[in-house]
């Protein structure tokens, strides 16, 4: 076989000098468009991750938002209801006091009131011990304090453990009527219905009476019971015209127009 001579020895070098670069720019171009392949999604990435830390920020805002409108709403619902016990002290329903097992007694000449733990003010159904004993306005503090510091859980359980130990003491009313509420406030309406009833059936003469017809009446709206709840709200109006609660239930039935 002939050897190349040197002209086309050098000339077979140079091609492969070529093809090797042409190879190497193939290469270099390929890793450039897989580079900027690479920048354009770190970019992305990037925009991404700040769009979603952006998101996030925006709904730790929402959140807090919320959460500051519940805890306000709540907070005005306990004061309205400790407002409206004050102002139903003296509006308690009209007929013959009750007494401890539940018969009546002509009222007292003068009747004895007591303060309950502030914010609310209790006052005592005629016919019940005016004075309570220091145990019983302990369990009974404690299980109100529960209430406004919204817990409503063990709250809940202090006043059903209270009602039962002191079921014809100088606070059982309230204790029932608060026991409704801290079932009321967390929207478990059937339990709360219930305890509300309690109120009426046991302590008919109670200034919680009004208050206890008013939630019955709202609570009987949410389920859909619009007959029963004009019901309860008109009798309401009717039996106790001059009180908080009749002014609220007037003022409800026109805002749902039923």
């Amino acid at each position: 076989m002939m050897k190349p001579t040197l002209p086309m020895a050098a000339l077979l070098l140079c091609c492969g000098q070529v093809q090797a670069q042409d190879a190497m720019q193939q290469r270099i171009e390929v890793l450039e468009r897989k580079v900027r392949v690479i920048s354009e999604l770190v970019l992305r990435l990037d925009s991404l991750q700040r769009e979603v830390q952006q998101l996030r920020g925006e709904v730790e805002v929402q959140n807090h938002a919320l959460e500051s409108m519940k805890k306000r709403q709540r907070d005005l619902y306990l004061d309205l209801d400790s407002r409206l016990s004050q102002n139903l002290g003296s509006e308690a329903a009209q007929g013959a006091p009750r007494t401890g097992n539940g018969g009546t007694r002509p009222p007292a000449k003068t009747p004895v009131s007591k303060p309950g733990p502030a914010p609310e003010t209790v006052k005592p159904v005629e016919g019940a011990p005016s004075k309570a004993s220091p145990a019983e306005e302990r369990a009974y503090r404690a299980a109100f304090e529960m209430l406004t510091q919204r817990r409503y859980d063990e709250a809940r359980k202090s006043f059903r453990t209270f009602v039962a130990k002191y079921p014809n003491g100088a606070y059982s009313d309230n204790a029932q009527y608060w026991l409704a509420e801290a079932s009321y406030v967390t929207r478990e309406f059937d339990t709360a219905l219930n305890d509300f009833m309690r109120v009426l059936e046991a302590y008919p003469n109670s200034p919680k009476v009004p208050g206890a017809m008013l939630k019955i009446g709202y609570i009987q709206y949410e389920n859909g019971q619009l007959a029963e709840a004009r019901a309860t709200l008109q009798k309401l109006i009717s039996k106790y015209p001059s009180s908080s609660a009749a002014r609220l239930a007037e003022e409800f039935m026109r805002r749902k127009k039923f």
